[in-house]
């Protein structure tokens, strides 16, 4: 069976084109942030994984609680995910969205797990190199990750920079085996 984030990638192509069709990505990204609260709410996640709530009743609740941010198509959208039970999943298709929205508008996601909190000169020079080596504008996101027993993992799509000292462990136990 296929992942959430691989079940949830047609949905947000289709909502990213919509969007584009509309030429209005901006709304359908304020949409998206919305109906992700909105499902992530805990009363909401119990009725959404419950099987005796009706389908059209969950999708009718959750348009009228995202209220003016809906049109006819994000609608649409919200009743097509509830019908098929995707839901759950408006976490990935904001992501896969977002992703498109940064392609298209020329930036990229980076983050950056550290073992401790990095100020603001920190995070400006991990910005600035990895805009450098991306060549493009940097959204950068930090998270902290008491688990590193030191330094920082920075994720800028599939690329990976490991710079934790259990990974500089690791590298150094490769090279002696």
């Amino acid at each position: 069976m296929a992942d959430s984030s691989t079940a949830s990638r047609p949905y947000a192509i289709a909502a990213f084109e919509q969007a584009t069709e509309e030429n209005q990505i901006a709304q359908w990204s304020d949409m998206l942030a919305l109906l992700e609260q909105v499902v992530g709410d805990a009363t909401m996640k119990g009725a959404i994984s419950s099987p005796r709530v009706d389908r059209e009743q969950l999708a009718a609740l959750i348009i009228d609680v995202c209220g003016e941010v809906m049109n006819d198509t994000r609608k649409n959208f919200v009743r097509l995910l509830a019908e098929y039970g995707r839901l759950d999943g408006v976490p990935d298709i904001r992501a896969h969205f977002e992703r498109r929205r940064a392609d298209l508008e020329g930036r990229s996601q980076v983050l950056v797990r550290s073992a401790y909190e990095l100020g603001e000169e920190q995070r400006e020079v991990i910005k600035q190199a990895m805009a450098k080596r991306l060549g493009r504008e940097v959204d950068l996101a930090v998270e902290v990750d008491d688990a590193l027993i030191g330094g920082l993992v920075i994720r800028a799509g599939d690329s990976v920079i490991d710079a934790t000292l259990r990974g500089r462990l690791t590298q150094l136990r490769q090279t002696l085996l």
